[in-house]
């Protein structure tokens, strides 16, 4: 009886699935076609009478001046020299400034002149990829509000091929199975990673993983459990890209494990202006009166400026260079928007509660001449993120010849700051202390020894120019062409 009764019941559950699968599939299909007769209607023939291949740049923060922008513009510019047929689109959340003052910006925060117009597409909801709207839940928020936001962006343009250049990878299967399109991803830092598994497992208090949640128990396995499911989503996701860019060996090895496409996965480093660095003459150090230590990214709460300035604090407090020169640190970074501007201002006030104010200053989306001027005439070049992805910031300073302190993780640690032709190249530390000290080291080095490093150090970063990058990213990308 209970058996009949299963049956009576599991039958007509299974016929119900079965043809809402059915409603479901035949309801994507036609909104496919739909998007395609769009695409047709929308896009006009070029002078030669063929359609013009539409690549479109998913970058909803095209305007932030950071390292990601500086790889996009550069992608750009890539295609455009090697590709005639080829139309950029890029989609922007940037409605506070037109395509042409974008372009403008480029120009003057990187140097990189693009030989032709873009086609920017103005979103209006890339408030939904922003982490403010999510308190709590903060990863699954913005990927689902990254779905919405591509949702719009492909209403707007059907492009032939979709490259997502900042991380949005819930957005990939949107634009494969809906828009039709062939699909490439670069990928600077995945969204979620094993490291931050671990640092959850292991209840350590982060910037990310706060200590109501380390102290307890019960709320550390929840989070595991929401991590967990949210990586298999995120590797779900992933592979349907048909070309993935990966900008460091440390981004290589967790979307190895987390997306499982090695076939078409390759490392493309990101392109760092080595040559505009490079001209800046490399002398031995003249007697000067003061010591200038400069850090260069955006004003953001992973790249840990705090670290920066009780190091820089402690080093000042001990007291350990005598009579010595004085010390400056100048923080140098992009601000993206007002929480940027808040976290500034955060770090104004510990500044003061360290009492080094009067040893730090604070220059904020400068143009490139004068980033240019304080690395020429910086002594060490500092960066604090831990598992920073890459570190364009560390190669710039090693190409302007200051003396790297990074640190002992990441990109910089894999692949930036080791030995070249065996000799070294920078510092790495980890804490505090260690930053303090090994600053206090490099000091106390004579200007000969400094020199030395500074030499090894802009052999090693030719590797990351340009040029490299443009030949790696047109190799990667040429799949998704033919």
């Amino acid at each position: 009886a209970c058996f009949r009764l299963l049956c009576s019941l599991l039958i007509p559950a299974l016929f119900l699935s079965g043809i809402l699968c059915v409603c479901l599939v035949v309801l994507l299909w036609g909104i496919r076609l739909w998007l395609q007769q769009r695409k047709k209607q929308l896009t006009s023939a070029g002078k030669d009478g063929k359609r013009p291949l539409l690549v479109a740049f998913f970058h909803p923060y095209c305007n932030a001046g950071g390292g990601g922008e500086r790889v996009l513009w550069c992608a750009v510019r890539t295609l455009q020299k090697k590709y005639r047929n080829v139309t950029c689109v890029v989609y922007t959340g940037d409605r506070d400034a037109t395509g042409e003052e974008i372009v403008e910006g480029a120009f003057r925060r990187f140097n990189i002149k693009l030989t032709h117009p873009v086609k920017f597409v103005f979103l209006e909801k890339r408030y939904l990829v922003e982490a403010s709207l999510y308190p709590h839940f903060t990863l699954l928020g913005q990927s689902l509000g990254s779905v919405f936001l591509g949702w719009e962006a492909l209403l707007k343009c059907v492009p032939d091929i979709y490259i997502d250049s900042m991380g949005y990878a819930f957005t990939l299967p949107l634009f494969k199975y809906l828009g039709g399109c062939r699909i490439g991803c670069y990928i600077h830092y995945p969204t979620i990673s094993t490291d931050m598994l671990s640092v959850v497992r292991n209840q350590d208090t982060r910037f990310n993983n706060a200590a109501f949640i380390t102290n307890n128990p019960l709320f550390s396995k929840f989070k595991l459990v929401y991590y967990y499911f949210f990586a298999f989503m995120y590797g779900l996701v992933g592979s349907c890209s048909d070309v993935i860019m990966v900008n460091s060996s440390w981004t290589l090895n967790h979307i190895l494990s987390l997306w499982r496409a090695g076939a078409c996965t390759s490392v493309v480093y990101p392109p760092c202006d080595v040559q505009a660095f490079l001209d800046i003459p490399l002398e031995e150090e003249k007697s000067t009166a003061e010591h200038c230590i400069v850090s260069v990214s955006q004003f953001r709460p992973e790249k840990d400026h705090p670290l920066q300035l009780r190091a820089f604090a402690k080093l000042l407090k001990e007291k350990r260079l005598g009579q010595q020169p004085s010390l400056k640190l100048i923080l140098i970074g992009g601000c993206r928007n007002q929480q940027d501007e808040e976290r500034v201002n955060n770090l104004k006030h510990l500044c003061e509660e360290l009492g080094v104010s009067n040893n730090v200053m604070f220059r904020i989306n400068i143009p490139f001449e004068e980033l240019k001027r304080h690395l020429a005439e910086a002594t060490i070049g500092l960066h604090t993120m831990w598992n920073e992805h890459f570190g364009i910031g560390v190669v710039e300073c090693m190409a302007a010849g200051t003396v790297i302190l990074a640190h002992n993780s990441g990109g910089p640690k894999l692949d930036i700051v080791v030995p070249y032709e065996g000799h070294i190249t920078g510092f790495l530390a980890e804490n505090e202390d260690s930053y303090a000290e090994t600053m206090a080291y490099i000091l106390s080095l004579s200007p000969e020894k400094r020199l030395e490093i500074r030499e090894n150090a802009r052999r090693s970063v030719h590797r990351f120019s340009d040029q490299h990058f443009e030949e790696t990213f047109l190799l990667s990308v040429e799949p998704l062409f033919k």
